[in-house]
């Protein structure tokens, strides 16, 4: 029902690509650019890890998107407005307050893209019609991935060649946030064009303030009135605790030299582990788990899965004992550790679909995403402060051993693994939930 008809293949992939690229620069590069340009790791994970806030507390402000101008219009604006701060970072890189400046920017960067997130979804829901969102469905999830090889891999390849060839880190991230903002200004201008105005996007904002209020307090109390809320709250919280240490200090681990502990890549290699190593293993084990639980059900699985999740964190505690320098040793190990977490991530997501369900759906799936987000913000914020309480400290004995920083810290994620068995034991899931009829 659009005034003019446009193929949602002229739309989605840029629309989706402009929704995850700003999320995996202000949650991924960030971390190694930091790094890289000399901020502790303590200081470096704690300030990044507040940048998750905005991803937490977006359920509380969604609903008045619907009541200010229109979805398509909020699409544009947070785009734009995405755009002035990626080209902002990158002014501020070279000069001497960069960290404190550039930290302010992305919080406004992270605020602009969790709204652009409300406004993008709910634009695809109110554009195509109920067959439509089914059928493209897939379209959308796959350019979101390529953003995601995009921003973990081919931004942080160009940074890393950048760095070696102009000798200059701060210059090299900058032309990186500047060719950000060159693509988020030609986005915007391009989507102004090719995004259709839904007619049911001009009906959206009818409601009144009071009324999204008393619409808002009503899901939140059904919301934390369903049967067994607090067990799930905790499974939402503690079952991705190991990759939420790990997170903040893997790149850093790959990033640091031999003296530190770390695996002294250059930021090129760690491009190329991440954006295309790691990302194919996530996508092959995400598949996989998709596919057993359509044949045995979520509640057969969550175990397996649960497993799968937790220990392949191994493979960093023996990377980290051993520092291999084999660039394809390496890889394989990430490759396994990632596919392990594609697999098991699996259950996570299809059970947040699980307890969402009935009334209200749609709102307590976005309150479950925030718990997510919340399980991952604060794991994050204090795992540069493990790693640092524990670099003085002596647990492993060995003549060859450099550092003792990132050993005690990934030996501390394998024991969290822990949480995440046991909160597995505490949810309760219908056992046919999940299998194909």
């Amino acid at each position: 029902m659009s005034t003019h008809k446009v193929s949602p293949w002229q739309w989605i992939p840029t629309l989706y690509m402009a929704e995850g690229l700003p999320y995996f620069a202000v949650n991924t590069l960030t971390v190694l650019m930091y790094v890289n340009m000399g901020i502790g790791m303590k200081e470096m994970a704690f300030y990044t890890g507040w940048l998750y806030l905005p991803w937490v507390i977006k359920p509380f402000w969604s609903p008045f998107v619907d009541l200010i101008k229109t979805k398509r219009w909020w699409v544009l604006i947070m785009q734009f407005a995405i755009a002035i701060c990626m080209g902002a970072v990158a002014i501020m890189l070279p000069s001497s307050f960069f960290f404190v400046l550039t930290l302010l920017v992305f919080w406004i960067m992270a605020f602009c893209s969790a709204t652009h997130d409300i406004a993008a979804d709910g634009y695809y829901m109110l554009e195509l019609s109920a067959h439509d969102q089914a059928a493209y469905v897939g379209v959308r999830s796959t350019f979101y991935r390529i953003a995601s090889v995009i921003g973990q891999g081919g931004l942080v390849i160009i940074a890393g060649k950048l760095e070696e060839s102009i000798g200059d880190i701060p210059t090299a991230w900058a032309i990186v946030f500047g060719l950000l903002s060159l693509f988020f200004l030609s986005v915007t201008i391009y989507h102004s064009k090719f995004m259709p105005i839904p007619y049911r996007d001009k009906l959206s904002n009818k409601k009144s303030v009071g009324s999204i209020i008393i619409e808002f307090g009503h899901t939140f109390k059904t919301f934390f009135r369903k049967k067994y809320i607090w067990s799930a709250i905790g499974f939402m919280l503690l079952y991705r605790l190991p990759e939420a240490l790990c997170i903040k200090l893997i790149q850093p681990f790959m990033a640091s030299s031999h003296s530190q502990g770390g695996l002294e890549l250059s930021t090129a290699q760690i491009g190329i582990i991440n954006g295309t190593v790691g990302v194919i293993a996530l996508l092959l084990g995400g598949i996989l788990g998709g596919v057993v639980i359509s044949k045995g059900g979520l509640k057969k699985w969550l175990w397996p899965m649960a497993f799968s999740l937790t220990l392949p964190c191994g493979f960093y505690c023996l990377l980290a004992m051993t520092q291999p320098t084999n660039f394809i040793l390496i890889s394989t190990a990430v490759f396994i550790e990632q596919f392990g977490y594609g697999f098991g991530f699996s259950a996570y997501m299809l059970f947040l679909i699980y307890f969402s369900r009935g009334e209200s759906q749609t709102s307590h799936y976005a309150f479950c995403t925030a718990f997510m987000a919340l399980g991952m913000m604060i794991p994050g914020m204090i795992a540069g402060w493990i790693y640092e309480y524990l670099s003085d400290i002596v647990i492993f004995e060995s003549s060859q051993l450099q550092g003792q920083g990132f050993v005690n810290f990934f030996w501390i994620v394998m024991l969290t693994c822990l949480a995440t068995l046991w909160i597995c034991s505490k949810v309760k899931i219908e056992s046919s939930f999940g299998k194909k009829i």
